[in-house]
């Protein structure tokens, strides 16, 4: 292990760590539970973060192994989706469309960017619409439901489209997303709810308060800023990270959210953008001080209770070793807090991701 920076090494043991509790052979790839239980959903949505988390590795090392397990996780989504690029979320396609702009920043090819704006191009023409307010809905069962789970990585992705081509759609469209989230979903205090009117009675959803959409929203304020330079969204990033961490992890540990299944990917979502927002302060800015005081405690947490089998498994709480079953989502969520953490560690310039 590295002395200078163990979280890089330890980054490694839970990348490894996804394989060696989960891996499974070709369709699957990954079951959805350790140990292997019901493998009979297809969570798309999942993927597209594995994507990214590997990513994060290649980023880290160098090591093309990474690179390739990014663009095998990629084909292996396609070839479970039939061959489609879309489904009926738009939340989960737009995950899958911002893994697939990174993958092609980072293997130098064209078409992961081509099948992105496809995606963007798709939502757009099912998804968008004005009820509520111009904004993309749900899924395309729901066209009157709105959330912050399909708008935030759509103002994400219509920034980081923005930056390959300056388009004034991409741009105008993400904006309407953010602004959207902005009056309709977050509060005074910068905490974000997490969508209106799933039950048609234009009622929104306060019981569910998660790290995802927090999460969401610091990173579509900061990928907004990145090409409109506009420093209010940057202020209102880190209001609403401090208020989440203050609010959903009191004690520097972010607890159980859900049932472990889609809710355990909400955290890993916290992180990636809480990176990003570091990126933009600097790991020395005041503002960045609570921020870099959560990521360290909850990740010394993780580390010491995910270690197992000479590897590291992770649960949903991390105050605890995992319990089986454990879900690969959790498993991922951990990757993205320790890639992090090693990031932060070695003093690299954090970029946005």
């Amino acid at each position: 292990m590295n002395a200078s920076n163990p979280w890089s090494a330890r980054a490694d043991l839970a990348q490894r760590g996804l394989d060696h509790f989960f891996g499974a052979p070709e369709p699957q790839l990954l079951d959805n539970t350790y140990p292997a239980g019901d493998n009979s959903t297809f969570n798309y949505w999942w993927l597209a973060h594995v994507i990214d988390a590997r990513l994060d590795a290649f980023e880290r090392t160098g090591d093309p192994e990474w690179l390739a397990a990014a663009e095998a996780t990629s084909a292996n989504l396609r070839s479970r989706n039939e061959g489609s690029l879309f489904n009926d979320y738009f939340d989960d396609m737009l995950w899958y469309a911002l893994a697939l702009e990174r993958l092609a920043l980072l293997a130098g090819r064209e078409e992961p960017l081509d099948d992105a704006r496809a995606i963007w191009a798709h939502v757009v023409e099912h998804g968008w619409n004005d009820t509520h307010g111009p904004s993309v809905a749900w899924r395309k069962q729901q066209p009157y439901y709105k959330n912050t789970p399909a708008n935030g990585p759509f103002a994400i992705l219509s920034a980081r489209l923005h930056g390959h081509d300056p388009d004034p759609g991409y741009l105008d469209r993400g904006t309407v997303a953010f602004d959207w989230i902005t009056s309709t979903l977050v509060g005074p205090d910068g905490f974000v709810e997490d969508g209106i009117n799933r039950e048609g009675d234009g009622r929104i959803d306060t019981q569910w308060r998660f790290t995802y959409n927090q999460g969401l929203y610091v990173g579509a304020a900061v990928a907004l800023d990145a090409v409109l330079h506009r420093p209010e969204l940057v202020a209102q990033a880190v209001r609403t990270a401090t208020t989440a961490i203050a609010e959903l992890a009191p004690d520097g540990v972010v607890g159980r959210e859900g049932g472990g299944g889609d809710e355990g990917l909400f955290k890993g979502v916290l992180y990636r953008y809480l990176g990003t927002l570091l990126g933009r302060l600097g790991p020395e800015s005041p503002d960045a001080a609570p921020l870099v005081d959560f990521i360290r405690t909850s990740t010394d947490a993780l580390w010491a209770t995910g270690q197992r089998d000479g590897s590291l498994l992770a649960g949903d709480d991390w105050r605890a070793p995992a319990q089986p079953p454990v879900y690969y989502s959790t498993q991922v969520s951990a990757i993205m807090a320790l890639e992090l953490r090693a990031a932060l560690e070695a003093g690299q310039a954090l970029r946005p991701r």
